[in-house]
């Protein structure tokens, strides 16, 4: 039975959200590509009409939740993001959470167009914090490489705190110095770091 390409692009919009959120709570290699589709309700044969390999579904479910993560924060106020960003439900929500966050130290073992695709995220994301910045100084302070060091802060708040177990107070400690210290820079942009 032949399916149309609207249920095709379906099954494959539903095949790399559900990767997505797979490979940010466990990993890329914690995802078997049965086990994906299984979980998508499609079979497993079918997973070779939408992707060569699993790479490449890899750097498509990256870019997906890159973008989700984008999403998510548009239209919030930079100081609003960071308060999202470094809470413990955006901490424990690995699967909805930032690829960035969820994903970089395994995306350091792929193959360069995964790293590209990262590289192309996290750019955006930079240029996104960036331009949150700038719009709440009448002088346009800040810059790209203030962006960049509290993004790098954010997301190794939320992976260092990730690695402790849940009743730690370090755990939340983590978070709450980061928050402070983030906001404290985009208050403060033309601070000395």
């Amino acid at each position: 039975m032949r399916i149309t390409k609207e249920q095709k692009q379906e099954n494959y919009d539903r095949i790399v959200a559900t990767a997505s959120e797979l490979f940010r709570e466990r990993g890329f290699d914690g995802v078997g590509v049965a086990e994906l589709m299984e979980r998508a309700g499609l079979t497993h044969g079918g997973f070779y009409n939408h992707f060569r390999s699993k790479e490449e579904l890899i750097a498509e479910s990256t870019e997906n939740g890159l973008n989700e993560t984008l999403q998510r924060y548009a239209g919030h106020d930079v100081l609003d993001v960071m308060e999202l960003y470094l809470a413990r439900d955006h901490r424990d929500g690995r699967g909805q959470g930032c690829t960035a966050a969820a994903l970089s130290c395994d995306a350091a073992r792929q193959p360069e167009t995964t790293k590209a695709v990262f590289a192309a995220g996290i750019d955006k994301l930079v240029r996104a914090l960036e331009g949150g910045i700038a719009q709440r100084h009448a002088s346009g302070a800040g810059g790209r490489a203030q962006a960049i060091a509290i993004l790098a802060q954010a997301v190794g708040a939320i992976v260092l705190s990730r690695a402790c177990p849940d009743d730690s107070p370090l755990a939340d400690e983590l978070l709450d110095a980061c928050r402070a210290d983030c906001r404290d820079a985009i208050e403060n942009p033309m601070r000395q770091r």
